[in-house]
């Protein structure tokens, strides 16, 4: 199986991990909290073990390192040249607050690199899904995909809008849209949830997501195959392509994800 049919088939994964979440969706379902003081949820754990058991029969050879399930130690990982990354309901909190917001995200990471993300949605049966090189897709359920692209630039008499999240952000991030701002004319921010802000970029509905603020491995890997499939890059404050090493920690560092092809792309780099 080629990685371009590994992705289809885990599209399908991915929606059946969301059908699994959605009986504990606004059932007033019973959080706790993790080591990070981070909630967990039945929900989380449904789709955990879906997604867990799809992989390993599609792929038994490929490791998988799940939110769920990653006190893995750093000397098995280290090992690990090809994996998955996966988050099974990426936004937790947005579904403990009935929000429609949430995401399951399944990445394959090849060497540190993403080979392909999907990103769907449980409560409207929608599905991103892309990969560099293999091109970037939605899905409305029930329907054909249709094929997504970045935009270069605004169309006329659009602003130019940024992509933020809803809960969090940073005074760094605050210091760079003023600075972008001043760059590119006034912003339209454009807030939601979990990953779909990346999708937002991938479809050509925002221009570009900065990220100066924690985010970690499963958050973002899924996604970012997308904005690649899409003609997206997502790179580090160094301007070095957004990698996914084996290391103690599974934080991210910061990033920002924009069109790799636009117009504006020297002046905002030279914004960090």
């Amino acid at each position: 199986m080629n990685d371009l049919q590994l992705m289809h088939e885990v599209v399908k994964l991915a929606l059946m991990a969301g059908e699994a979440i959605l009986p504990f969706w606004r059932a007033d379902v019973a959080v706790t909290n993790k080591a990070d003081d981070s909630p967990v949820t039945a929900a989380d754990l449904a789709a955990h073990r879906v997604i867990a058991d799809g992989l390993l029969a599609l792929a038994p050879h490929i490791p998988v390192l799940s939110e769920e399930d990653c006190n893995i130690p750093l000397a098995e990982r280290q090992g690990w040249s090809r994996w998955w990354l996966v988050d099974p309901l990426d936004g937790t909190k947005e579904f403990i607050a009935g929000s429609e917001e949430f995401t399951v995200n399944i990445a394959l990471v090849e060497n540190s690199e993403v080979v392909f993300g999907v990103v769907s949605m449980p409560t409207n049966g929608r599905c991103y899904f892309g990969g560099r090189g293999l091109g970037a897709w939605r899905a409305e359920a029930g329907e054909v995909a249709q094929p997504i692209q970045v935009r270069n630039a605004p169309a006329q008499g659009e602003r130019f809008t940024v992509v933020a999240s809803r809960r969090h952000s940073s005074p760094e991030q605050e210091a760079l849209l003023a600075g972008l701002g001043a760059a590119v004319g006034e912003l339209e921010l454009a807030n939601i949830g979990s990953s779909l802000k990346f999708c937002l970029l991938a479809e050509g509905s925002a221009d570009c997501y900065p990220r100066l603020a924690p985010t970690s491995q499963w958050d973002t890997a899924a996604a970012q195959g997308v904005v690649e499939g899409a003609g997206g890059e997502v790179i580090g404050l160094d301007g070095l392509p957004f990698r996914y090493p084996a290391r103690d920690s599974l934080l991210n560092p910061y990033f920002l994800a924009l069109p790799a092809n636009a117009k504006w792309r020297q002046a905002f780099l030279k914004l960090i």
